[in-house]
């Protein structure tokens, strides 16, 4: 923004000091005057102690105003002078911190989010500022790394589907006798995994920006219809479900939420033992808090891994080479639609093998339903 050129900070402080420096210089030899010099008569009689004729009336008060108005404009132009040295100095040291702090915020403009202005000193206003300002640029800095990391990703995902597509239809076009039907089943193959993929890109961005109208939710109804929803596909992997839990109200979107619970349940039941693995889908009020945890029997996972499930397009070595692999985005849609909804996701390892994940939203109010 353009702004029109003023007065620095500095300067404005600076004639501030010394104007309540003249101030008061001028209110405490007003004082003087009044509180002093006006009980002095205009006139007094002076006596010879010879009873000469020299004796007469003399002005008292005007001698004295001739004698102390020099001295107080003297003492004034010294306070205007010692206001403005002294004014320019203090507050060029009050300032010191907000500089540090502007040339961080110039250096983060110009793209340098690891600066950090670290300003030592005790707890005041200005060391209040400055540590949100490292807090923030922090964030900032890890949010760009992420945002930078999963456009890496994404492209490289998208990539692979295209260049599988390019391949097909080049290999068809050199060989006219190739099997049409074997291209187009592979082709077709490789376009519902790009479609799911950006499908799954559109709803990540969305629950990041958090446009959606909040709405009562009961998330016990939520976990009934993704059960259902995914029963089938537990049937065939050979996996059982089991859910508990009464009503639980919160407030949020139920398309994301909806959402959110059928990627758990899938998660749960794709990445699960090969044969008699189990699926457990439970809801539960706690004060203030909503929450919802499904829990899957699977192969042993270290907290270091489970850590990274997260992040978008993190797969372990069994996840891709499976049928249903998904896109790599399935726990990480599950964290932005949960941090969009104010809330917390926690991924723990399970000592027998496997994870329990658990998602906590803030409870809906038992009157408005919000």
């Amino acid at each position: 923004m353009d702004r029109a050129p003023g007065l620095s900070v500095r300067l404005r402080l600076t004639l501030s000091y010394a104007g309540f420096l003249m101030l008061a210089g001028v209110l405490l030899l007003a004082a003087v005057w009044v509180f002093l010099l006006r009980y002095v008569p205009d006139r007094a009689m002076l006596i010879n102690p010879d009873d000469r004729p020299e004796n007469g009336v003399f002005p008292v008060r005007s001698a004295l105003l001739g004698v102390f108005a020099p001295r107080a404009a003297a003492v004034l132009a010294f306070l205007l002078v010692f206001g403005l040295l002294g004014g320019w100095v203090l507050a060029g040291r009050m300032l010191a911190p907000l500089t540090r702090i502007t040339d961080a915020t110039r250096a983060a403009t110009n793209g340098s989010l690891s600066h950090r202005i670290r300003l030592p000193g005790r707890k005041d206003e200005f060391r209040e500022l400055a540590d949100a300002f490292d807090t923030m640029l922090a964030r900032l800095e890890a949010h760009v790394a992420e945002q930078r990391r999963f456009a890496a990703n994404a492209s490289h995902e998208l990539r692979t589907p295209l260049a599988v597509s390019k391949t097909l239809i080049d290999l068809a076009r050199a060989d006219p006798h190739h099997d049409t039907g074997e291209v187009i089943d592979r082709l077709h193959t490789v376009n519902t995994r790009a479609i799911d993929l950006t499908e799954a890109l559109l709803l990540l961005g969305r629950a990041d920006q958090r446009s959606f109208t909040r709405e009562p939710v009961d998330l016990s109804l939520m976990a009934e219809e993704a059960t259902e929803t995914l029963l089938p596909l537990a049937e065939k992997h050979g996996v059982s479900i089991e859910t508990s839990g009464d009503i639980t109200p919160a407030s949020g979107s139920p398309a994301l939420l909806l959402q959110l619970t059928t990627n758990l349940v899938h998660n749960a039941i794709v990445h699960n033992l090969p044969e008699q693995g189990t699926v457990w889908v439970h809801t539960a009020v706690r004060p203030k808090a909503a929450v919802l945890s499904v829990e899957n029997t699977g192969e042993p996972i270290t907290p270091e891994l489970a850590s990274t499930l997260t992040e978008p397009f993190q797969r372990g070595t069994e996840r891709i080479h499976t049928d249903h692999a998904g896109v790599g985005l399935g726990l990480a849609i599950v964290r932005s639609i949960t941090r969009a909804h104010d809330g917390t996701l926690t991924v723990t390892p399970r000592p027998a093998g496997g994870l329990r994940i658990t998602v906590e939203l803030p409870a809906a109010s038992p009157h408005t339903g919000r």
